[in-house]
């Protein structure tokens, strides 16, 4: 049998694809073999004697099949992990996941008014002290001091109002027995 391997190398430069791609005619091997140049190779082609075979399917309907599995939670078990706990998931990128969402809401909060600068401060630096479980518990905490504050702003200012009107009772007291001693002096 001829050696078609100029042939099919001027086809698959030609038909722009990989040699395993050309087909030859079995029945017309004598015709291609006398083809000698790119020319010839291209009159073969118009002709139908060399074609192009069609890209082989490579179906990914299992794949999808079983990724869809995987979204249900199968093939997760103890046997299909290859990395460990960490090299799956990273706890560095929990804590990033995690930081990134308290700061977000402490930012949304002073720039609400929701917290002052000093608060903002402080609670910023709890977070990144891993005080914060998670923004629920951020949340909570700063409505219970909040509210904490109010209630101690409450007390004060009540012992405030207590100290002025003792203070002004004991002015009156006071101004009531200078009105009598200079009374009873007269």
């Amino acid at each position: 049998m001829v050696s078609l391997k100029l042939q099919k190398r001027l086809a698959a430069s030609i038909l722009k694809c990989g040699k395993g791609r050309v087909w030859i005619d079995p029945n017309e091997i004598a015709d291609v073999a006398m083809a000698n140049s790119r020319d010839n190779v291209r009159r073969l082609i118009a002709t139908g004697f060399i074609m192009r075979k069609p890209v082989v399917v490579h179906s990914r309907s299992r794949a999808r099949e079983h990724n869809a599995a995987k979204r249900l939670g199968r093939h997760r078990g103890a046997g299909n992990r290859l990395g460990t706990r960490e090299a799956r998931l990273p706890s560095k990128i929990l804590w990033i996941r995690r930081i990134r969402v308290l700061r977000r809401l402490l930012k949304k909060y002073r720039e609400a008014k929701k917290i002052d600068k000093h608060s903002y401060r402080e609670l910023y630096l709890k977070a990144k002290g891993n005080v914060f479980k998670n923004k629920r518990t951020l949340i909570e905490y700063i409505v219970k001091s909040k509210t904490e504050k109010l209630r101690e702003k409450l007390i004060q200012d009540q012992a405030q109002a207590r100290r002025n009107k003792n203070k002004s009772i004991k002015d009156r007291r006071a101004a009531k027995s200078a009105a009598k001693e200079i009374v009873s002096s007269n």
